[in-house]
């Protein structure tokens, strides 16, 4: 999948197709399915998965070889560059994975999650990655795919656990917590690519730490604004939001929070990172 950004862009293409067109027009004269049971086994084979290259991206630097100020590509054939190269490989490969977050809402017909933004935001990632494996495996920038891995394997164990059911339920009582560790996480993300801005001796390409700083400040704005509406909630009833992916909300009675399953009525559970930034935009907007 290396040798042309073809094949990833028409995976791209035809997902965002599927999701948006094919997917939801064959669902539409038949019953939801029930997906109980297969979204306990996605979401626990999403938390190995991510341990697993959380653990490589460790091993292949980022556990003490890597220097956190400043660290350059190493595009030798040694077998640390190697294994980094590798493990970025399987990072860029999670993208896809992530493709079945949206399967599973057109299969339940929940497809007021399957935004534009959302499409968007799932479409372009494996793209944007991409590039990035192509002409930077390894170095500074692998920090933020350090960092979000291990959300990964927080998040999707959470959603495993809620989507067994209100028996085990009472056991993520941290979701607010989550939520505020997965906004610290961008903080650090693009504090530590804006960093390098003032060694001017670093010589790691400039145009992947404004790409992922730039993520970083999008990403932060959309879960604060999240965060305020659903758990500021002085002066009244919260805000209903909708559709930011990996954001958490109440799951006391749902059978799988990430995957949107109702549990009052009007209300689902988010999932995409960046489904709901319409509604947060026209909530800020001024009325005319």
């Amino acid at each position: 999948m290396m040798s042309s950004p073809w094949p990833t862009l028409a995976a791209c293409v035809c997902y965002a197709v599927c999701a948006r067109k094919i997917g939801p027009t064959l669902m539409a004269n038949r019953k939801p399915f029930e997906l109980r049971n297969v979204l306990v086994v996605y979401n626990m084979a999403q938390t190995i998965f991510s341990a697993w290259i959380f653990y490589e991206y460790l091993a292949s630097g980022w556990w003490g070889h890597y220097d956190f100020r400043c660290q350059l590509v190493d595009y030798s054939r040694s077998p640390k560059a190697m294994r980094m190269a590798n493990t970025c490989w399987w990072y860029y490969f999670s993208k896809f994975t992530e493709f079945f977050d949206t399967l599973f809402f057109v299969l339940r017909k929940k497809n007021e999650h399957v935004s534009t933004l959302h499409v968007i935001h799932h479409g372009i990632m494996p793209m944007s990655v991409w590039f990035g494996l192509k002409f930077a495996p390894g170095g500074h920038s692998t920090f933020f795919a350090l960092l979000n891995t291990f959300v990964h394997i927080v998040m999707y164990f959470y959603y495993m656990v809620s989507a067994m059911g209100p028996k085990y339920q009472k056991y993520i009582w941290w979701k607010k917590y989550l939520t505020a560790f997965q906004m610290v996480q961008f903080v650090l993300i693009f504090s530590h690519q804006l960093q390098v801005l003032f060694r001017p001796t670093c010589q790691y390409p400039r145009v992947f730490v404004y790409w992922i700083a730039l993520h970083g400040f999008l990403f932060l704005f959309l879960f604060s604004d999240f965060y305020k509406a659903r758990y500021n909630k002085a002066g009244g009833k919260p805000k209903r939001t909708n559709g930011l992916c990996m954001t958490v909300m109440d799951e006391s009675s749902s059978l799988n929070g990430k995957n949107g399953y109702k549990h009052e009525e009007g209300s689902t559970v988010p999932n995409s990172y960046a489904s709901s930034a319409a509604d947060a935009f026209v909530r800020r907007r001024p009325q005319s």
